[in-house]
């Protein structure tokens, strides 16, 4: 009953970004419906059903993408101190984000089932005149477990992607035992030995485990420290005690001069898929290259593009903190600086989605190339495709800069505590949101021509 009330009372913008899961997922299970119809209508053309249900992943990844990220934004299922005490602790708030989860996205499934038969004419008779009859096998009957296994794709991804993303984690970092090969091993300021002797308080103590004994020599180095007797300078302390290195931190929680890795790799998938779509223009592909008919020859065109794409996401991170570190360049103000430090601390978090959108719009840019010919038209269910892949990348970006700003609200508050105004505050979320337009937009178009340029030829 708590769990429901937490869902319930949430704000409006949480309910708005539920609804937006509800939409996306009702998008996609009509596609995937879509596909089960035109399989239905046409048992003959196998290949081509196999296809365009291959195409769904894209939106069905999408979805799923959009789905996580507004799991991690509800505050609803925040852990709070005090959760724990009423049984609310980080598993059962993981627990409620998969349910919330589920429950969106099953509202969206049952949506795209009752628009499916509402167009086939199952429920009030045929609509439109009988205009979507032909691609989604009016008349024929549906098969359950079909119909039922598609419309569960999205819901139960969806879910266990949340489960598995906010599942609880130790905060300690892992501490893995270090090995000794040397035989001659220099202890706390003594000589080396030829044999493992200890000098200080653990000498003539029975040889134990490596980590227990070194547990304990620290803990009486500390003793004997606190007594007045200065440490020794070889003690080992405990690595549960030290803090966690770089190497140890996640990407999203490293600081703005911590530079995202993953940019020259980055680099080198987009130039390798660009240079794989080139290759692959010198010799068109025949029959003509669509969503339905892939012929044999465009094989290299999808990896190419599946590079690029990939490429780009990647290196939307190191674009993003370059983008930031131009800000501070050539004397700073405060207005420049406090911009420029947000966007390299969050380059991770806003690079990624980021990434997607542009690599989202450089894949549309190059299918309106490749639809432009009178004889291919964009359909209806294409069109539909499009719309929820491209609404998923936008709504996760304004997502992901919501639960940016959650993240930097105590910085907020304390730099209005210290007397800052907030129109400067302001002015520095408005830089940041010009600064990446202006970085990202010329790129874009740029790697968009450039992937569309072998379908022009």
């Amino acid at each position: 009953m708590l769990d429901l009330r937490l869902t319930r009372a949430a704000r409006p913008a949480v309910q708005l970004r539920r609804l937006l899961v509800a939409a996306a997922s009702a998008g996609t299970g009509f596609l995937l419906l879509s596909c089960l119809g035109y399989a239905l209508k046409r048992p003959e053309a196998a290949s081509s059903g196999a296809l365009r249900l291959a195409w769904c992943v894209v939106p069905v990844a999408a979805t799923v993408y959009l789905a996580l990220a507004v799991a991690r934004t509800d505050p609803g299922t925040r852990p709070r101190p005090g959760l724990s005490a009423i049984g609310l602790g980080p598993a059962r708030l993981m627990a409620v984000s998969a349910l919330v989860t589920a429950l969106s996205t099953t509202l969206g499934s049952l949506v795209a089932l009752s628009l499916f038969l509402h167009l086939r004419g199952d429920l009030t008779g045929l609509p439109f005149d009988g205009a979507a009859a032909s691609f989604l096998a009016a008349g024929k009957s549906l098969p359950l477990a079909a119909t039922l296994t598609l419309l569960a794709v999205v819901p139960v991804v969806a879910t266990v992607a949340v489960a598995l993303a906010l599942r609880p984690r130790d905060p300690r970092p892992v501490v893995r035992p270090q090995r000794r090969y040397l035989p001659f091993v220099r202890q706390a300021g003594g000589p080396a030995m030829g044999g493992r002797t200890a000098s200080g308080p653990a000498a003539g103590r029975p040889a134990t485990g490596g980590r227990t004994a070194e547990v304990e020599a620290a803990g009486e180095g500390v003793a004997s420290a606190g007594e007045g007797a200065p440490a020794a300078r070889g003690a080992v302390i405990d690595p549960r005690f030290t803090p966690p290195s770089l190497a140890d931190k996640a990407d999203d929680d490293k600081g703005p001069g911590d530079t995202p890795s993953g940019l020259p790799w980055a680099v080198a998938l987009l130039a390798a898929g660009l240079t794989a779509q080139a290759y692959a223009g010198r010799t068109p592909p025949t029959p003509a290259f669509t969503f339905t008919t892939v012929p044999t020859g465009a094989g290299l065109f999808l990896l190419g593009w599946l590079l690029t794409a990939v490429g780009l996401v990647l290196a939307a991170p190191g674009l993003t903190h370059l983008c930031g570190r131009l800000l501070q360049c050539a004397r700073p103000g405060a207005l420049r600086l406090l911009a420029g430090r947000g966007l390299m601390a969050e380059a991770t978090r806003i690079g990624r989605p980021l990434g997607i959108l542009c690599a989202v719009t450089a894949a549309g840019y190059a299918v309106t190339t490749l639809y432009d010919a009178p004889g291919r038209p964009f359909g209806p269910l294409s069109a539909l495709g499009a719309l929820v892949v491209t609404g998923c990348a936008f709504a996760t970006l304004l997502t992901v800069a919501v639960e940016t700003r959650q993240g930097r609200a105590e910085t907020t508050d304390a730099l209005l505590r210290l007397g800052a105004p907030a129109t400067v505050l302001r002015g520095a979320a408005a830089l940041r949101a010009f600064a990446l337009l202006a970085f990202f937009t010329p790129l874009t178009l740029a790697i968009a021509a450039l992937a569309a340029f072998p379908l022009t030829r």
